[in-house]
């Protein structure tokens, strides 16, 4: 059952008065400052948008059923891709990642996907596309962030590891493929009872990418298939269930 109305008045008084030294070397302290329903195409879920003192930025966890307080939750870390996730480029993986996590989470009795403003690998969106732009001349994509004075990854997750320590979540399985980030969120205090693969068929456009981010960045991705570049006219699949 999702958030009842009287649950959620009560979460949200109680973190209306929170504050905190904060998570991790950024010292982020976050809020919930709204939770709202959140019907979709993938599954019935709530959305919570949470305040922080780090950055600008509009957080938020998409919740399925009520994860407060649960053990070995569900839980996928999404860092934004406008390209990809709105826009439906065939560049990445990110829009089917999104998908496949969120009817994931749904097929459970409680889930989360915490969708965080890290465009870019946290590079932003403006000097992502200039990485592509160097991507289309023959650089790789680690190549292209160092190319730009980046390292190959900038995201962080202090922000991650606060909202689901505001959602009162004890312990997660983690959707990744991602060593790095069960590495970053359990340093920064987050019980990791498991690791669920999250690999995505590839496409003609993203597979060097992903193998780039096997070789070169550590993802688990030894179960790449093989590329599939869409006729004309053929409608594209996005949507695919989490392995």
């Amino acid at each position: 059952m999702p958030l009842s109305p009287d649950q959620i008045d009560a979460v949200l008084a109680e973190e209306a008065a929170h504050e905190c030294p904060g998570v991790g070397s950024p010292k982020v302290c976050v809020r919930m400052v709204a939770i709202a329903d959140l019907p979709t195409r993938f599954g019935t879920f709530q959305i919570a948008a949470f305040w922080n003192n780090r950055d600008g930025k509009d957080h938020v966890a998409i919740l399925h059923g009520d994860p407060l307080g649960r053990e070995d939750v569900p839980t996928r870390v999404h860092s934004e891709c406008l390209t990809g996730d709105a826009l439906g480029s065939l560049r990445c993986d990110c829009r089917d990642q999104l998908e496949a996590a969120l009817r994931a989470v749904a097929a459970h009795e409680h889930g989360i996907v915490l969708y965080l403003r890290q465009e870019g690998r946290g590079i932003g969106l403006m000097n992502k596309v200039r990485a592509y732009g160097l991507q289309d001349r023959g650089l790789d994509t680690v190549e292209a962030n160092l190319a730009l004075g980046f390292r190959d990854d900038e995201r962080e997750y202090a922000i991650a590891a606060h909202m689901l320590k505001s959602l009162r979540v004890r312990s997660i399985r983690l959707l990744t493929n991602n060593p790095k980030k069960v590495d970053e969120l359990t340093r920064l205090g987050v019980r990791i009872t498991a690791r669920q693969p999250h690999v995505m068929p590839p496409n003609a456009h993203n597979r060097f990418y992903l193998e780039t981010k096997r070789d070169k960045s550590g993802h688990f991705l030894d179960a790449l298939g093989k590329p599939h570049l869409p006729e004309q006219g053929e409608a594209v699949e996005v949507a695919r269930e989490a392995p």
